[in-house]
């Protein structure tokens, strides 16, 4: 039997986690951009992996708020394709998982 409210609590903390580094994202990319147009360029490229990171965690976090719904649910653990259990190893790597090793 997984241990639902181990794993809530570790999807909750990197909720959070997540939420204080894409508001600190979105606070870089609203600075305004150098008058110096060969710091522009760095900056706008700096803005690109700063929005391709934002991305990825935005990607996260939607997988996060869909596990904690689970949860919420009563189904966090089971695979969604054919209902059976999600091993606990894979949640330990994967909170997020919603397929069961033979569903992969």
């Amino acid at each position: 039997m997984v241990d639902v409210a181990k794993f809530e609590k570790q999807l909750l903390a990197r909720k959070k986690e997540l939420e204080q580094r894409l508001q600190g994202i979105e606070h870089d990319l609203d600075e305004p951009m150098s008058k110096d147009v060969e710091d522009r360029a760095t900056e706008r490229e700096g803005d690109e992996v700063l929005e391709s990171m934002g991305n990825v965690g935005l990607d996260e976090l939607e997988a996060i708020n869909a596990a904690l719904e689970r949860v919420k649910k009563g189904t966090f653990g089971e695979c969604v394709s054919c209902g059976e259990p999600v091993s606990e190893a894979r949640l330990e790597t994967v909170p997020t998982a919603t397929l069961c090793r033979n569903c992969m």
